[in-house]
């Protein structure tokens, strides 16, 4: 067993596989300016933030950039219906709008809008475990949108005004 487990180690790393560290990020302080600070979404972006070494300062003025959340919006749509009229799947989506920009005027991310989707069988014999599935799909969704967003605020690079 612990020449199976070795050999797995060494033939990861020969292959050049190592696990995803922090980002760094191309600015020290940030302010995070949110339409709506006490989300889940808002509460882990700042855990990962934190983790890759940024602080938070509160005010913009004292900010290399100014990470503007926009608007987060969960949405949930009927995908199909079966034959007796009940709902079958359903599509859930997650919206996040941000704009990323520093006080002499320059973009670091323009204004856009990040979305993620997933789409699960409903079944209404199964109420319980489906609100579960899917309260944990937009748990998945945040931590996802999460690390999206970091990975886009560790790319940033101030633009020139146009």
């Amino acid at each position: 067993m612990r020449i199976l487990l070795l050999l797995t180690v060494v033939l990861l790393t020969a292959c050049g596989f190592h696990l995803r560290g922090q980002a760094g990020m191309p600015f020290e302080t940030l302010y995070l300016d949110a339409a709506n600070p006490g989300t889940p979404f808002i509460a882990d972006l700042r855990r990962n933030l934190e983790a890759n070494k940024v602080r938070f300062v509160n005010s913009a003025e004292k900010a290399d950039v100014v990470l503007n959340i926009v608007s987060e919006v969960p949405e949930k749509q009927i995908l199909t219906l079966g034959g007796s009229g009940r709902v079958n799947e359903f599509l859930l989506r997650y919206r996040v709008s941000l704009r990323a920009y520093d006080l002499k005027g320059r973009e670091w991310i323009p204004a856009e809008e990040m979305a993620l989707r997933r789409d699960y069988i409903y079944d209404d014999t199964k109420v319980l475990a489906k609100e579960a599935e899917e309260a944990q799909l937009y748990n998945s969704m945040i931590s996802d949108m999460v690390q999206q967003v970091v990975r886009r605020l560790s790319r940033a690079k101030p633009q020139l005004p146009q």
